[in-house]
């Protein structure tokens, strides 16, 4: 999790949302979009879990 930019992941959630919104985006592009989203979603929460453990851990020292 070292690696993962969680302000680079929020941006491109938002750079998705607005493709999906586009009237010219096929149900194909709408499809690989949400597959994308949930990975992005997904990454994102585990990212917030492990940043919460550790702050929950620091506080209890």
């Amino acid at each position: 999790m070292e690696d993962f930019d969680y302000q680079k992941a929020i941006a491109a959630l938002e750079e998705i949302a607005e493709k999906v919104e586009d009237p010219s985006a096929g149900l194909e592009d709408i499809d690989r979009y949400v597959k994308q989203s949930e990975e992005l979603i997904s990454k994102c929460r585990a990212y917030l879990r492990t940043v919460r453990e550790k702050a929950d851990t620091s506080f209890e020292k």
